[in-house]
């Protein structure tokens, strides 16, 4: 079964639920999602409990809850289309704040001309502001919560009222409802995140059909293989691949990255992408359900549904901290007296205060306030964060392992070096020995051959054509160029079947030494050398700072790849970094396991053969741009595909562990000092709501505070 819930304003809501319906029989496999306020649950088919009673026991709690529907679990469509959001005066504890509010008001103006009459507008405002949270309290206590908020509350404002005091017995439940209010308005506020990002998906599609017809069409209702126009201005509305065309894409939403991508054919594009100027044609490669913003709300959703090793921690201490702040308020409501002959109604004043200080509202709702909006603010910035847990480890880490290729690299070989080894022509230079490799690899589809002749046609060269085009397997590839028999092969196969001087040698090798792969043109008739072309998948722009802030900030970062020796420690020393070279998957699962002997440690990578060690890490993070299952094994996804935003995640980590050490000094601080104050007569029951709401409130706006987080921090204790 499948339910909408409203009302569940903080993490203690959610605990309420479940400990209410783990009591029901035959209810097993309940899951309550925070953010998107849904829940799941198996009926066992003997019937012992129905579906009216499930949501009988939800209303009697307080709690809104929808009709159920019989899918198993919600499509990422469901995700997107939320219920209607409401202002927060059209709420019911809007409207409830309003109607106390004048009664409030007209208690005191009554209070003013009648004074008899005023207090017993007061009391008439106790009774009926009380009357919800009482009833929420009974039914709480009967469904295995009884040391709730509601209960601390409801008995410190009728004790009030049982003692007199009825103008701070109405404050108490007035201040108290405008606390929940607030509540439910942070709440808001976190989950609108969730509702921006499902917005960013066009709700239609310009299909273009097998005639070349236009017509528009529910972006829903597009599956695999529609093309779609894509107009300038227009927000791309699937994952795809352009088919035709060449633009400027934002794809801020996504990523997080503010400058345009340059696209054209061939290249991804992401839904919710905008397209700045030029027209697209784009072959849709996922379906709405499975798109790239789907995918990033339904982890965004589980990553706030899941609860931080501290979340879970404090959760716990309530459990034992309000009953025993309860016990404490009764023992100084009777051992004063009985001992030393203190007035009764002094001392139960004193003991109502108390109950009301000791609310843990604040303390609760200090975790998860902080991680929502720390991955709120990672989601914005293109850093994915799949869990409070992630979040908080993230930090912890002393040691990054890395996988180089497509990681700290780009993935994709570039030239690097063109020489000129020939002397039978007088005008050969390095451009013509370029031309004569690309007109040799231009048939074939090789990452290097590409990569060669790309460089090529940048620099605007006549490539000769080629004819004649074979390929040796593992050794060389030959073709006919005017007239010439060419052959492209490796130094060693060169050395074969090709005359290469000691001086030739001596340059082949100084570039293998710097972990490029050497490819060398020769004449197979006249066996003469003519040239070589090295290439290298070189290091990401932002590695090397990356490393260095890393150091900076005491991580230590350490290469693993499958690649030869040379490459990895000419990569590596370029970065400044440690390394492991020549390395299977069950290598780098070894190391990682390794590690973590000592140290939490975080794996960054982007390939199937990444999988295991990412999963094996305290941290796995995954590079965006990688494969499917790289991304979700791991914990945290890097949308940007930047090596830097590793750095953002372990700051942004450490900035949120801060806040919720922060949070939590405030809530016990702040009652602590009203604890003492209250038990020595100074303070009375309108400091006490003061100090549980304003505690509530300042972790709250603490916790928002994260929001406006720019980036990385340099210190090592930051």
């Amino acid at each position: 079964m499948q339910y909408h819930i409203e009302g569940m304003d903080c993490a203690s809501c959610i605990g309420k639920i479940e400990t209410a319906l783990a009591r029901m029989p035959g209810v097993s496999d309940v899951q309550l999602n925070f953010a998107t306020q849904s829940l799941t649950l198996s009926l066992s088919p003997d019937g012992l409990t129905q579906t009216h009673d499930v949501e009988k026991t939800i209303k009697r709690l307080g709690f809104g809850i929808s009709a159920p529907t019989n899918q198993q679990t919600p499509s990422n469509n469901d995700i997107k289309h939320q219920p209607t959001v409401l202002r927060w005066w059209q709420t019911r504890k809007g409207k409830q704040v309003a109607s106390l509010g004048m009664l409030m008001a007209a208690a005191y103006v009554l209070a003013l001309f009648f004074p008899a009459y005023g207090t017993w507008v007061f009391a008439a405002a106790v009774v009926i502001g009380v009357l919800p949270f009482a009833r929420q309290a009974i039914a709480l206590a009967k469904s295995g919560s009884p040391f709730s908020i509601e209960t601390l509350m409801s008995v410190a404002a009728l004790g009030a009222l049982f003692i007199g005091e009825a103008e701070e017995a109405a404050a108490v439940v007035f201040l108290f409802s405008i606390g929940e209010l607030l509540e439910s308005v942070a709440a808001d506020r976190a989950r609108a995140g969730i509702r921006a990002l499902g917005a960013l998906v066009p709700k239609t599609a310009v299909l273009l059909d097998a005639q070349g017809g236009l017509r528009e069409v529910a972006a829903a209702s597009l599956r695999v293989n529609d093309s779609v126009l894509v107009r300038p201005g227009d927000r791309v509305p699937a994952d795809g691949v352009i088919t035709q065309g060449a633009s400027s894409l934002d794809e801020s939403p996504v990523t997080g990255e503010s400058i345009p991508s340059a696209k054209t054919m061939g290249d991804t594009v992401f839904a919710g992408s905008i397209n700045v100027d030029g027209v697209l044609e784009v072959r849709v490669e996922k379906t709405a359900a499975d798109n790239t913003i789907a995918r990033i709300i339904q982890l965004v959703e589980q990553a706030q549904a899941s609860k931080a090793p501290t979340a879970r921690f404090i959760e716990r201490f309530s459990r034992y901290y309000t009953p025993a702040v309860m016990a404490l308020a009764a023992l100084i409501v009777i051992l004063p007296p009985l001992l030393m002959g203190g007035e009764w109604a002094t001392w139960l004043y004193r003991g109502l205060a108390l109950l009301l200080i000791a609310c843990p509202c604040a303390l609760v709702l200090s975790t998860p306030a902080a991680i929502a909006s720390g991955l709120a603010v990672g989601t914005r910035r293109g850093l994915l964060i799949k869990g409070g847990s992630a979040l908080e480890t993230i930090g912890q880490v002393k040691t990054i392992a890395f996988d180089k290729t497509g990681t700290l690299t780009e993935g994709k070989p570039r030239v690097t070096d063109v020489a000129s080894f020939a002397q039978s022509f007088t005008k050969q230079n390095d451009e013509e020995v370029l031309a004569l490799f690309a007109s040799v690899e231009s048939g074939s589809n090789h990452p290097l051959a590409k990569a060669i002749v790309g460089h090529a046609e940048a620099a605007n060269l006549v490539i000769p054509v080629a004819s004649n085009a074979y390929a040796t397997a593992g050794k060389a590839v030959h073709a006919t160029v005017d007239g010439r028999a060419l052959a492209i092969g490796s130094p060693v196969y060169a050395a074969q079947v090709a005359i290469l001087s000691s001086a030739q040698q001596a340059q082949i090798e100084a570039l293998q030494d710097d972990g490029k792969t050497v490819s060398v043109l020769f004449d197979e008739l006249s066996h003469e050398a003519l040239g070589l072309v090295a290439l290298r998948d070189e290091p990401r722009t932002d590695a090397k700072a990356a490393v260095a802030q890393l150091k900076a900030m005491g991580v230590r970062s350490v290469m693993l790849t499958g690649d030869n020796r040379r490459t990895a420690q000419a990569i590596a020393g370029q970065l400044g970094m440690e390394w492991q070279a020549e390395l299977l998957p069950e290598d780098k699962l070894r190391l990682i396991t390794e590690m973590k002997r000592t140290a939490k440690v975080a794996m960054v990578g982007d390939g199937i053969n990444d999988a295991p060690a990412l999963a094996t890490a305290d941290v796995g993070i995954a590079m965006g741009g990688g494969t499917d299952v790289a991304i979700e094994t791991a914990d945290a996804a890097l949308l940007k595909n930047s090596v830097s935003d590793v750095t953002h995640l372990v700051a942004l980590s450490r900035a949120t562990m801060a806040n919720i050490h922060q949070n939590v000094i405030f809530a016990l601080g702040l009652k602590g000092v009203f604890l003492i104050t209250t038990v020595l007569g100074i303070t009375g029951l309108w400091f006490a709501v003061l100090a549980d709401t304003g505690a509530t409130a300042l972790v709250t706006l603490n916790a928002l505070r994260l929001l406006r987080f720019k980036g990385k921090r340099n210190s090592k204790h930051s």
